[in-house]
């Protein structure tokens, strides 16, 4: 009984803290999060035959979409593939599930997350990480060496979810990828360029796209006098910069990592710095910078790239941020990540938030990412033999958690279908003609609609086009009928038009190409 007792104290405590969201005026995924939880301790008490209940719920880390919110995907999902076919991408599509050897090694630190699938007596397997191992797979194995590809499809990290900032263990990625052998930067400032198209078009607010180098990070690591073999480890640490104040990372680095303060030190003169193109020369002159080849090799691909984002009329959107490291072990060039700057969208953490200058605008997150990744299809190769790739991922769900805010903030109407007539008859005894004259329509490739009902009344069908958000209703009477014609009424603005039942189609498209 006191395993019950200290359930029923629990169930109180979390009735608490439900409450108090709902009073706070949460967001409804953290509250359904907390709700979620209340119900699973409720669940542990059972009902009273002592039998445990069922908790209706998605798993940890997932969500269902309604209507509204897969309509404000499929806008975006639009907008994302029209901007990759734009740059003359095609698709393909991979198992959701790998081989663990395919995917082991590949991600440094982050290999924990990797979702291993219970072994059948056959293959060892994981759900993939990313779209990127896969598609480096893929090339390998069918010996392709030039590509433009685009991919979206689901992937899974056994992560802590943040739901509330659009984090989760199920979700889609977005990825763009050039592979093969061209001149240098050409390919990559491309990528920044989608990057700079998607994040304006989806109109999301302020972004910023920062670059980096990971020759000029490990550069950088070497004339600060980090030990070849703790480079990764290093960058990592480096990585948490958009979450972590800079004397937490520091912290990481000497009392985790090994380092000394005075490495760390000289680490943290570098990370600070941001610019373009003019700070890509200053490293040039800078007398520890010259003491590495690679970072010398870095910094001047990133003046060449600069360069061409200048006649991609891009430039004022780009940032050079040294801090900038992407955690991801198979990067070996250049490296990017979007994101937004605009206040008043939920941060990313409160670390980011109360290390924020002041007078600056908070970060919202990462929204896109990528770099190059040169040695990551020779991996796959029986010979090695290396195929040169560069590529973007968009965080796709971080966009939509960003949408749907707005979308709810703003009392804007989403539609949900693409209907654009309703068919209704004035009286009784005409399904027979709607369902002649919808067929009519639907064989004309009209998207229309009728009501499942002998006898609908007249106001009911009106009242659906309304909620719905249906521009146009063809309605049937008696008379109608008689004269060869359609009521056509505009539901905005209750206007009615008798038109033929041959013009029918015409006018339909013509009032709604124009709406």
């Amino acid at each position: 009984m006191a395993d019950k007792a200290q359930i029923q104290d629990a169930i109180k405590t979390q009735g608490e803290v439900v409450r108090k969201l709902k009073s706070e005026k949460a967001s409804k995924e953290q509250i359904d999060e907390e709700v979620a939880k209340l119900l699973e301790l409720k669940a542990q008490i059972g009902g009273d035959d002592g039998k445990n209940q069922f908790v209706l719920k998605t798993a940890k880390g997932t969500r269902d979409y309604n209507p509204r919110q897969m309509a404000i995907r499929e806008k975006v999902f639009n907008t994302i593939i029209s901007c990759f076919k734009r740059h003359g991408a095609e698709t393909i599509d991979t198992p959701v599930f790998e081989l663990k050897e395919t995917l082991t090694g590949k991600y440094g630190e982050d290999s924990k997350l990797i979702y291993d699938l219970k072994d059948q007596g056959g293959e060892l397997l994981s759900l993939r990480y990313d779209l990127t191992v896969p598609f480096a797979r893929y090339l390998a194995m069918n010996k392709i060496t030039n590509i433009k590809r685009y991919h979206i499809a689901k992937v899974y990290r056994r992560d802590n979810p943040a739901m509330t900032r659009g984090r989760y263990r199920e979700f889609y990625q977005c990825d763009f990828d050039i592979a093969g052998q061209y001149d240098a930067m050409i390919p990559d400032a491309e990528c920044l360029k989608i990057v700079h198209e998607i994040l304006s078009e989806l109109e999301l607010g302020d972004f910023r796209i920062k670059v980096n180098d990971r020759r000029i990070l490990d550069g950088m690591f070497a004339v600060c006098g980090v030990p070849d073999d703790k480079f990764r480890t290093i960058c990592s640490t480096v990585d948490k910069l958009d979450k972590m104040a800079w004397e937490d990372v520091k912290m990481e680095m000497v009392k985790e990592k090994g380092l000394s303060e005075e490495v760390a030190d000289q680490i943290g003169e570098y990370v600070s710095m941001q610019g373009g193109m003019d700070l890509a020369e200053r490293l040039l002159q800078d007398q520890k910078m010259l003491q590495s080849k690679q970072a010398c090799a870095g910094l001047s691909d990133i003046k060449l790239l600069f360069s061409y984002l200048q006649l991609f009329q891009v430039t004022d959107k780009v940032v050079f941020d040294l801090s900038l490291a992407r955690g991801l072990d198979y990067y070996t060039g250049i490296i990017y990540e979007g994101v937004l700057t605009q206040a008043g969208v939920a941060p990313v953490s409160n670390e980011a938030q109360n290390g924020a200058p002041a007078g600056e605008s908070v970060s919202v997150g990462s929204v896109a990412g990528g770099g190059r990744y040169d040695g990551l299809v020779g991996m796959f190769d029986p010979k090695g033999r290396k195929v040169p790739c560069v590529g973007v991922s968009i965080g796709i769900e971080r966009i939509f958690s960003i949408l749907e805010q707005k979308a709810e903030a703003s009392a804007q109407k989403v539609r949900t279908t693409e209907v654009q007539v309703m068919v209704a008859s004035a009286q009784k005894n005409l399904l027979e003609q709607r369902l002649r004259l919808i067929t009519e329509l639907w064989n004309a490739g009209i998207k229309a609609e009728v009501m499942h009902k002998k006898n609908p009344k007249l106001l009911s069908q009106l009242q659906h086009c309304e909620e719905s958000g249906i521009p146009l209703v063809a309605i049937l009477g008696e008379q109608e009928l008689k004269d060869g014609v359609v009521k056509l009424r505009v539901v905005a603005t209750r206007e009615e038009f008798d038109i033929s039942r041959a013009d029918l189609v015409g006018e339909i498209r013509r009032r709604t190409s124009e709406a």
